[in-house]
């Protein structure tokens, strides 16, 4: 087995992961918290609208960690491994979250809560 595909290596890219992705969140939450905030949408309406659309940036930016790590032609060994660590490394981890159409899907709703939010005030 190659050394890059090691559940050693694997454990140590999960961890990477998990401390990135809260720094990740809160960069990529901020903006739409921001505007929102200026345009005087409900509190609860932001929160929600900017997680919905800080977690597909995010997920993809740790996605491409684990290319860069792994390689495009070996990531599926990582994925696969998740799979297999469900109540530890891979807690949140299913199998859709790398898709694109799930990450469009968060950054639409996302999009619909701020035009929704803004134009029917609470």
């Amino acid at each position: 087995m190659n050394q890059e595909l090691t559940p050693r290596n694997f454990k140590r890219i999960s961890i990477i992961n998990w401390i990135l992705s809260v720094p990740f969140f809160i960069l990529f939450a901020w903006p739409y918290w921001f505007i929102a905030n200026f345009l005087g949408l409900d509190q609860t309406l932001i929160f929600i609208g900017s997680s919905l659309f800080s977690i597909p940036f995010m997920i993809t930016i740790l996605h491409g960690h684990v290319t860069v790590a792994l390689g495009e032609a070996h990531r599926h060994h990582y994925y696969d491994w998740l799979i297999d660590h469900p109540l530890t490394y891979g807690l949140f981890f299913h199998p859709v979250i790398i898709r694109t159409r799930f990450r469009l899907i968060f950054l639409v709703i996302s999009l619909l809560v701020f035009i929704l939010g803004y134009i029917l005030p609470i």
